[in-house]
């Protein structure tokens, strides 16, 4: 009877939400910053000519890979109500420890399975603390952060852990396909695998409702626990990816990369219109904030700005941003009366 009532509500309100327009049902904060990242890439079109290369545009979306791909994944995580702050030392963890396999003779497959595993069972680790021993993921990630950083660098000893050119794995880091580079591609194959999975599954599904309302999700028969877990454990999945294709990129795995990646890939969650406290997530939003985020920084770069300048100024508008975001609703509210629409 609880099935048939539970089901019977959910095709209520499909009805109700197809009888809404689109901008009734769009998110007025990813709106804006869909907005915002136009005008910003505007601005940039016009300081500099190179800007709108095709050669800067694919540096763009190498750039933006390893950010949009753990973002994505992060985006299940603060839409649940966690955090995850050690996915920055899981990238540097998985490509030191892959540099070193690769060194001890492995074979390139057999490495790339086990940088997926090994940021997968860091997740888990996490997912663990926070589902099952009740810890706040903010405390067991920050604290797992310090761990994992600590452990690549103790195994490396601070240096970077060359990779030969000759091995697939490092092949993976240059190939390219149609003028994009093989990480752009896979950034974007996770961006439709996560769309997908948080609007047209029962899992993301769970996520939305445990991130609104925790203790309906737990009461409708959701093993709460196991989806947190399974979130968190998405995120180190995510950052194994993305360390596998930093060390690729750059030839070399280093226990001092990614350092403050966590807070870029917060800022682009967010940024696209997530809800930092849970509840609502939006992976177009997601790939938003992140395509926002890396526009600003390569475009300072290009029209001449001092790298010393550079963070400054991009925290500067990214604070101004993220008030505009806040206040989203008032903008959206003032330009519609400004159009003459109600």
């Amino acid at each position: 009877m609880t099935v048939l009532t539970q089901t019977g509500a959910s095709d209520v309100d499909r009805r109700l939400a197809r009888r809404l327009s689109w901008w009734q049902r769009a998110n007025k904060a990813t709106v804006v910053m869909a907005a915002v990242t136009l005008a910003v890439f505007l601005v940039f079109a016009v300081a500099s000519s190179t800007f709108l290369t095709f050669g800067n545009l694919s540096n763009l979306a190498t750039q933006v890979a390893p950010v949009l791909i753990v973002a994505v994944a992060m985006t299940f995580v603060i839409t649940a109500g966690q955090i995850d702050l050690s996915v920055g030392s899981t990238i540097a963890f998985v490509s030191a420890v892959c540099a070193q396999l690769l060194l001890a003779g492995w074979d390139s497959s057999l490495v790339l399975l086990a940088g997926v595993l090994l940021g997968a069972g860091w997740g888990l680790v996490n997912g663990w603390f926070t589902a099952y021993a009740g810890i706040p993921a903010f405390i067991v990630t920050l604290a797992t952060l310090s761990v994992i950083r600590g452990i690549a660098l103790l195994t490396t000893e601070g240096f970077s852990v060359p990779i030969d050119s000759s091995t697939f794995f490092a092949e993976l880091g240059s190939a390219r396909w149609l003028g994009f580079s093989s990480s752009a591609w896979i950034a974007l194959l996770v961006v439709v695998v996560g769309l997908i999975t948080l609007h047209r599954t029962r899992f993301g599904q769970y996520v939305i409702g445990i991130g609104s309302a925790e203790e309906s999700v737990r009461r409708a028969g959701v093993n709460v626990r196991r989806v947190k877990m399974a979130a968190l454990m998405l995120s180190g999945l995510a950052a194994g990816i993305a360390g596998i294709l930093v060390a690729a990129r750059l030839g070399s795995g280093s226990a001092n990369s990614a350092q403050g990646f966590e807070l870029t890939v917060i800022a682009a969650v967010v940024l696209g219109g997530t809800n930092l406290f849970g509840g609502r997530g939006t992976v177009v939003g997601t790939l938003i904030g992140a395509v926002l985020i890396t526009v600003i920084a390569n475009g300072l770069t290009l029209i001449g700005v001092s790298p010393f300048l550079t963070p400054i100024i991009t925290g500067a508008v990214l604070l101004v941003v993220i008030w505009v975001n806040l206040r989203s609703t008032g903008v959206v509210h003032a330009l519609r009366k400004l159009t003459g629409r109600s």
